[in-house]
């Protein structure tokens, strides 16, 4: 049966996705088959799409790291699921083997998590990404404690949005930068302790203003930005770079003097290094599953796309407009 897949045959910007008819096929040895109901969409992907990410695409290429559907069918081997059940498809794969923008997917089941009780498909196809990466950076690493001080920069995506609950959630105080005055209430009213603007404030005197030097700045954007964030550190403090958001990796700066001067240490980290770990990602999906039971995590939808203006989606998604999650619906009526 021939379904809707999403592929690429160049590298290059949104207007490269392709919607293909493909026959799913069956599930291997440690895989299966999943009618896929909407899909998270994620910056990673893009840049898959366009030849920029860690790994690059073997074209032409599927795409798609994060989903909810329902199990069709189990391959050779799988255990603890059964055809019907609603699931999460999780970013522990490769995408040069998998890809869930289809409306049918072969995933392997070590990707797969049972649906979180209560949420919505499209709901569950927003949690966890974001929340793991967050979880993995502040908690696993940082180990920030109560009272302790995280900045976070480009506040406004999913993973900004689920640092800023996740420090709330242990007693932190998160600091929201964000570029601009439109999406200042917005972040208060998610649970950010201060808000500063980095098109109109010093970020680095404000940041120390309000905390006098915080525990660790998350940021997914690099390059000049770095040096800000290190003089916004308190001693020991610690800058976690999860992303390349300006483009500018090369010029990404290594901080000496407030390196040296206050003990700082610097790190490279994708999400990847949590969820290959069983150990710790045994005690990332505990922290996250209790956090959306007791209603202190929850995932924000900015917006959602039919599965036909996928292009429109990944235009949207390099915008920066967002506030949120981005999801598409995948209809079942083709």
């Amino acid at each position: 049966m021939a379904d809707r897949t999403i592929r690429f045959h160049e590298f290059g910007g949104p207007e490269v996705l392709r919607s293909e008819a493909l026959d799913a096929g069956d599930p291997g040895e440690g895989e299966l088959r999943v009618r896929i109901e909407a899909i998270g969409l994620n910056r990673a992907e893009a840049s898959f799409r366009s030849g920029r990410y860690v790994e690059k695409a073997q074209l032409p290429s599927r795409i798609g790291y994060e989903a909810a559907g329902i199990v069709e069918a189990l391959g050779p081997g799988v255990q603890g699921f059964a055809a019907g059940d609603p699931v999460c498809i999780l970013p522990t794969f490769s995408m040069t083997r998998y890809g869930v923008y289809a409306e049918r997917a072969i995933v392997p089941a070590h990707s797969v998590l049972p649906r979180p009780h209560g949420l919505s498909a499209i709901e569950s196809a927003a949690v966890w990404m974001a929340h793991l990466t967050a979880y993995g950076a502040i908690v696993d690493i940082a180990r920030v404690g109560r009272g302790e001080a995280v900045i976070v920069t480009a506040a406004s995506s999913s993973v900004g949005l689920a640092a800023i609950r996740i420090c709330n959630a242990i007693g932190a105080i998160p600091i929201a930068v964000t570029r601009g005055e439109g999406k200042r209430e917005a972040l208060l009213q998610a649970g950010a302790a201060q808000v500063i603007v980095s098109q109109r404030d010093d970020v680095a005197a404000e940041a120390m203003r309000i905390t006098g030097g915080a525990r660790l700045a998350f940021d997914p954007i690099g390059g000049p930005i770095v040096a800000d964030l290190a003089a916004s550190l308190a001693p020991q403090g610690l800058l976690i770079l999860y992303g390349n958001l300006s483009g500018k990796a090369r010029e990404t700066p290594f901080p000496y003097g407030p390196a040296l001067a206050k003990g700082l240490s610097m790190r490279g980290y994708l999400v990847f290094e949590l969820v290959h770990d069983a150990k710790r990602f045994a005690a990332a999906r505990g922290f996250v599953e209790e956090g959306l039971r007791a209603g202190t995590l929850a995932p924000t939808i900015a917006r959602t796309f039919d599965f036909d203006d996928m292009v429109e989606a990944h235009r949207y998604l390099e915008s920066g407009e967002q506030f949120g999650k981005i999801v598409v619906t995948v209809r079942q009526d083709h």
